[in-house]
């Protein structure tokens, strides 16, 4: 694997991970940003875009919108490769706890 592969793997795995810990199971793209940079990830809002396209195309998210902002929910799909119970081709794998 790349290490370009890598990186988008690792930040889409913080996309959803971040979204299945959410109560409402959703966020706008302004709080994935935020939640990508709080883990070494800064990306462009086209980069974050781009990787949200690439899960919405995958079925792991569904995508809305409010005015010019973008609104990711993640689906049972995403919520078990969030958790690991599934591997996804493209998302890394979230790391056991010691």
């Amino acid at each position: 694997m790349s290490y370009s592969n890598a990186v988008s793997a690792d930040q889409r795995l913080v996309i959803l991970s971040a979204l299945e810990e959410d109560p409402g199971y959703s966020h706008n793209e302004h709080v994935l940003r935020g939640m990508l940079a709080a883990t070494g990830h800064q990306v462009s809002h086209d980069g974050l875009r781009s990787q949200l396209a690439w899960l919405d195309e995958q079925g792991l998210i569904t995508l809305t919108r409010a005015g010019q902002t973008q609104i990711a929910r993640i689906t049972s799909r995403g919520e078990d490769a969030a958790l690991g119970h599934t591997r996804i081709p493209g998302v890394a794998r979230p790391r056991l706890e010691p």
